[in-house]
């Protein structure tokens, strides 16, 4: 009897053990995707990810412009926001993707070049002034799948309408690759949950917290 127990603790403190190692990916998995119901929107707002070193879309950045391109011509907003600046070469992440997106097709009129961000945190901070100028109220933010839930809680301090949309994982990506970014993404959006927002970044003026870059 004695042995029937312990072997019934040993288990609970493994299902346990297992439970709270799976916190942070159930966290992940349910963070609000959207504040608004509308589908159609004011502008799309496409996150920069880095160029690759001759200028030239990287795979996440294409498959980022590309699904930005699907949405304009589905008429899903009027507009586009390329957000992203010299981050992590030389080369303006907003200026390479403004550029793809008009070798697809998309009229060169519609883009709006977003080129000083070097990070999340300032893709929208900056963002968000170009739609309060143009008096812009809504917007759809377009990125790599495994980076929309932690631009979702960024989002979650600014006013405007917002809905998130995946852009395709590039097809040159192996699986063990994509688990990788995920890992490292549900770490990040834990970290923000279970410690906050670092102060003095930029922030809405109205925003009741200050986040960290990210």
């Amino acid at each position: 009897m004695t042995k029937r127990i312990l072997a019934l603790l040993a288990a609970l403190i493994v299902v346990s053990a297992a439970l709270f190692a799976l916190r942070p990916a159930l966290y992940y998995r349910s963070i609000p995707t959207a504040n608004t119901t509308l589908t159609h929107f004011d502008t799309l707002i496409v996150l920069g990810t880095p160029c690759r070193p001759n200028d030239t879309p990287s795979p996440e950045q294409r498959e980022r412009v590309l699904e930005s391109v699907r949405e304009y011509q589905r008429g899903i907003a009027p507009h586009i926001i390329m957000t992203g600046g010299p981050a992590h070469n030389r080369f303006v992440e907003a200026h390479c993707m403004k550029l793809f997106a008009i070798s697809q097709g998309v009229p060169a009129d519609v883009i709006l070049e977003e080129g000083r961000a070097q990070n999340t945190i300032q893709n929208i901070y900056f963002s968000n002034q170009i739609m309060t100028a143009h008096n812009w109220h809504s917007a759809e933010v377009i990125s790599s799948p495994s980076h929309l839930p932690r631009a979702a809680l960024i989002l979650q301090h600014y006013a405007f309408a917002w809905h998130t949309h995946p852009a395709h994982w590039p097809a040159e990506y192996h699986l063990l690759h994509i688990a990788i970014i995920y890992t490292a993404e549900i770490r990040s959006c834990w970290h923000i949950h279970t410690r906050g927002f670092a102060p003095g970044t930029l922030f809405p003026p109205n925003s009741a917290s200050s986040p960290q870059l990210l």
